[in-house]
């Protein structure tokens, strides 16, 4: 375990081929969060979304606890969470949304009844946002903004590269590099996509009957070549462009029905 952390600090470039500290790493240990955030935020200053960046990151550490589902309301508050997926950016790009209309809302308990969200937990990650912008003026990062999901979605990946899966022939996704089979969680909005992403990249995985990644960001292999092009290799990301999902598969994988062997 120590190795491989060392080796994702290195892949990260927070270390160098000595083990000592990079100018990058040095900033990204200013931030109390893992190294795959603290390096999206950095990125961020890069495709000019810090603002989303540190906002997404604040909602991560919320954990599992932003929504929630009473068992007799189930359907309405799918359909809240839905709502909020609506532009694409997956569980991040989600998330970002529900800050964003909840600070747009006066940051209401009220608001945060209507839609389902744990009132605690939102207001938990503004004191964590608060606390990162304050960082980020520290290691003389902007906050800038971006109009598009696309710059926050480069800037998670750029973090999380070493996260990434890719949909097999099978309708299950493998770990680029373990080869490892993951599904999406149940409670991602991913989940109910009917047409499942080729690439996606994940925060973390969850064990329980089988491994789960949480927080699913769809992602262009392309970026993998440009934000880790000393981490994957070309040839690993290029057969797997073309293959075709078989019908009606990535849905039964989002909702964890029996999948074809």
């Amino acid at each position: 375990m120590l190795i491989r952390a060392l080796e994702q600090l290195y892949a990260l470039g927070a270390l160098n081929d000595r083990g000592e500290l990079t100018k990058l790493g040095r900033r990204m240990a200013e931030f109390p969060c893992d190294p795959q955030l603290s390096k999206a935020i950095i990125l961020g200053d890069k495709y000019g979304c810090v603002s989303e960046c540190i906002i997404v990151g604040a909602m991560l550490n919320a954990g599992n606890a932003v929504y929630y589902r009473p068992k007799d309301r189930a359907v309405h508050a799918d359909n809240a969470r839905m709502n909020f997926a609506r532009g694409g950016g997956g569980d991040h790009g989600a998330l970002l949304r529900v800050y964003k209309q909840w600070a747009d809302a006066d940051m209401s308990t009220q608001w945060c009844f209507e839609n389902y969200i744990q009132a605690k937990s939102m207001v938990r990650a503004r004191d964590v946002r608060d606390q990162f912008a304050g960082l980020c003026e520290r290691v003389e990062l902007e906050l800038s903004e971006a109009s598009d999901v696309e710059a926050l979605s480069k800037a998670i990946c750029g973090g999380y590269f070493y996260n990434a899966a890719k949909l097999a022939s099978s309708g299950e996704y493998k770990t680029v590099k373990q080869m490892k089979t993951v599904y999406v969680h149940p409670s991602s909005v991913m989940a109910h996509e009917e047409v499942m992403p080729k690439w996606v990249c994940y925060h973390e995985l969850a064990f329980t009957s089988k491994e789960y990644m949480r927080n699913v960001l769809p992602i262009e292999p392309d970026w993998l070549c440009e934000i880790a092009p000393h981490y994957y290799q070309t040839s690993e990301l290029k057969d797997s462009r073309k293959q075709k999902m078989p019908k009606g598969v990535g849905l039964a994988a989002g909702r964890g029905q029996n999948l074809p062997s």
